[in-house]
């Protein structure tokens, strides 16, 4: 069953949500009446919302990654154009601060953290119709950003998933000239080399990715050329590099979520014009 729960100060999407090491849900920015600067912390004991502190720029189609001190990071995403901006949140004092700009301005990326507390972002969009397959390292102990190796196609609206071996698998999303994409390749942290693996068997932008407790990643729904909403599903296996088709959604979605529950299973919630849910189970 859902339950009702408080009500956010602001509408908003486009925005992002972080589990704090506290265990309260960070919002940050988005779009609504414009964008967002805002942020609000919800108390899951409490069902409430509180306000926190302002990023320090409007921001929406953002990352914002969880890092090993506690700090929340967010990176790039659009307001007044393309930003390359990055800000730190401190849940201990509810403040955000400025660190290093990104080599690249770029929204529809991919952030990942990485085994050694570094964030990789890959891909993405920026002013001009420009598609990217650059990538770049955050040194939470720095604050600076360093270019790494360049993805072999450039794409945004894909996604990003960290394997249990350490490496990272990127798949699929939309590059430039209306090309959907269902290649596939995988970020070695130790190298920064970028290696091309098994191709999906459904190009896909706007799906999901859920690693497994078995240590397969699990792709779901999306859409691709031609108006095709898909609810086809497959599974990375990272041992063989290949792909499999599983079951089936029952019903195709995207702009969804997926999250991996503690019993293994992965509940996929609505998705554009979509209120439905189902659950995923091996």
């Amino acid at each position: 069953m859902w339950t009702i729960t408080g009500n956010m100060n602001y509408t908003r999407y486009y925005h992002t949500a972080s589990v704090l090491s506290n265990g309260q849900v960070l919002v940050a920015g988005g779009v609504g009446s414009g964008y967002f600067k805002s942020a609000e912390l919800y108390n899951p004991s409490t069902g409430m919302w509180t306000n926190t502190g302002n990023m320090n720029y409007i921001r929406g189609y953002h990352t914002a990654s969880v890092l090993s001190n506690g700090q929340v990071l967010v990176a790039g995403g659009v307001g007044i154009g393309y930003w390359k901006s990055a800000e730190l949140y401190n849940p201990s004092t509810g403040v955000w601060t400025i660190t290093g700009n990104m080599s690249y301005a770029r929204g529809y990326h991919t952030a990942s953290v990485l085994s050694n507390g570094k964030v990789l972002v890959a891909g993405g969009y920026q002013s001009g119709s420009v598609y990217l397959n650059s990538a770049e390292l955050y040194d939470p102990s720095t604050g600076v950003w360093t270019s790494t190796g360049y993805m072999n196609y450039t794409r945004d609206h894909h996604i990003a998933s960290v394997l249990s071996n350490g490496k990272v698998l990127v798949a699929g999303g939309y590059q430039s000239g209306g090309g959907y994409l269902n290649s596939a390749e995988l970020y070695d942290p130790s190298t920064g080399v970028w290696a091309s693996t098994g191709n999906m068997s459904y190009a896909r932008d706007y799906h999901t990715a859920s690693v497994l407790t078995n240590g397969k990643v699990l792709v779901a729904g999306g859409y691709q050329s031609g108006s095709v909403y898909l609810n086809s599903a497959e599974l990375y296996d990272p041992s063989t590099g290949m792909w499999t088709i599983t079951g089936n959604m029952s019903y195709t979605r995207y702009y969804h979520t997926a999250s991996v529950l503690t019993n293994g299973k992965v509940l996929v919630a609505g998705g554009f014009g979509s209120n439905s849910s189902e659950l995923y189970q091996l």
